[in-house]
């Protein structure tokens, strides 16, 4: 995933890519305070991303344009059965940037993360993420976005859900919250509720990941 530094006026973006096919029919997140910065600063990784360094050790982050796949093939004999279906990533992305801690199961696990840092008292930093209404094919058939959850953990942690679980709704979501001066990151793993009869194909659509402050 693309991972940014923004300053004043600017949002950090992430793109994510999932894919719902199917075959012949077809511990808690992480959170911790960081430095002031003064102009504002803002990081966002969505799956893979490049820093330069760790961020404890004076690392800084750095630009990455990878768009990750979150994708899954039901079994044609389970297609519509309304059991829902494990997901899983192309990202390698296993590491926190923070420290180089090994926080999500990659590729089960998408890692979620990024920081605010400002000198001003302006609220905190909102992650949002827009999808559009439907899974497509190319044959045009539709799945609907909500049928994409996603449950919120970490390796090794008892801290609070800066990004907790839920589902894509289609258009604009807020996805959680990064206090100022802090650090936050989760593991998503991802669904697909499978409970529809849908002709074969592969179904694509794209979300993206947008964090900014007020």
């Amino acid at each position: 995933m693309t991972s940014l530094r923004a300053k004043p006026g600017a949002i950090a973006r992430s793109a994510l890519a999932l894919l719902a096919g199917t075959a012949a029919l077809p511990a808690e997140a992480f959170t911790v305070n960081i430095a002031a910065a003064s102009p504002r600063m803002l990081y966002l990784q969505v799956g893979v991303g490049s820093f330069n360094g760790v961020y404890n050790s004076g690392g800084t982050p750095a630009a990455n344009a990878t768009v990750n796949v979150v994708s899954v093939t039901v079994p044609a004999a389970q297609v519509g059965n309304g059991t829902a279906q494990t997901m899983t990533t192309d990202s390698t992305a296993a590491r926190s940037f923070y420290d180089n801690f090994v926080f999500c199961n990659a590729p089960a696990q998408l890692y979620v993360g990024g920081f605010y840092r400002s000198t001003a008292n302006t609220g905190a930093a909102t992650l949002t993420a827009t999808a559009p209404a439907n899974l497509v094919n190319v044959s045009g058939e539709a799945i609907p976005f909500n049928r994409i959850s996603w449950t919120s953990s970490g390796i090794g942690d008892s801290g609070g859900q800066p990004f907790p679980a839920g589902s894509f709704t289609g258009g604009t979501q807020t996805i959680g919250s990064i206090a100022r001066n802090q650090w936050a990151e989760s593991c998503h793993t991802f669904s697909y509720a499978n409970t529809a009869f849908v002709a074969s194909g592969t179904y694509t659509g794209r979300v993206v990941y947008t964090l900014s402050t007020p």
